[in-house]
């Protein structure tokens, strides 16, 4: 008798996960042209992402196809955020390209290689044993203030573009939430590189390793 394969595309956190490409591929199309509808689709892509982790819990159907899909979704999405920024700003599109840079690269290399690494059993860097970088790991809500901090600074120059808002401390609301979340932004990118320093200096070891297993496996 054989046995039933699940599907894992029909997983209840995985279409949550195909709701929030869906929604963000609509707040792309409007960026350039309908802010308040690409706000609400783009937000409301990043709310899920909460919510499809809570699922896959709930409904113990974690998957690496899931984890891998928010990844991707989130890198998209700050990706072509900041694509529409750079049109919005061209005088500053340089940095924008930094950032989109640093986002893409040094997440892709840091999880690529923590993938690798369960696959091998080398001493590895472990950037936990750094007290601050501990709690950055570790407290929940240290990490969703430095994530929600970066993505407000991102969001606040994309609304900026259209809407001024309410004068405070006789600024516009939008600028005020740019220049109070620009710092916590730039220690958010400082992370991500040193986070793809570590995981380019553990790719080296697992090849040091791999080269001398296959060196004295020849030699022998």
């Amino acid at each position: 008798m054989s046995e039933s394969k699940e599907n894992i595309f029909l997983f209840v956190p995985n279409i949550i996960g195909f709701g929030r490409v869906i929604l963000a591929i609509i707040s792309f199309y409007f960026m350039p042209t309908h802010c308040v509808l690409a706000c609400v689709c783009y937000v409301t892509s990043a709310l899920l992402d909460a919510i499809d982790g809570h699922a896959a819990r709930y409904f113990n159907q974690s998957t690496k196809f899931g984890a891998i899909l928010d990844q991707l979704t989130d890198r998209a999405g700050t990706a072509c955020l900041m694509m529409t920024l750079a049109t919005f700003y061209p005088q500053h599109t340089f940095w924008f390209q930094i950032s989109m840079a640093i986002d893409i690269t040094c997440h892709w290399l840091y999880l690529h290689t923590v993938t690798l690494q369960g696959k091998a059993s080398h001493k590895f860097i472990d950037m936990s044993e750094n007290p601050i970088m501990r709690i950055y790991y570790t407290n929940k809500m240290v990490l969703f203030a430095m994530c929600a901090g970066n993505e407000a600074f991102y969001a606040a120059l994309y609304v900026m573009y259209f809407y001024t808002g309410p004068t405070v401390l006789g600024v516009g609301l939008f600028k005020l939430i740019a220049i109070i979340s620009a710092p916590i932004a730039v220690v958010k990118a400082a992370i991500s590189v040193l986070q793809g320093v570590v995981g380019a200096m553990n790719l080296a070891t697992i090849d040091i390793n791999e080269r001398a297993a296959l060196a004295k496996k020849q030699a022998n």
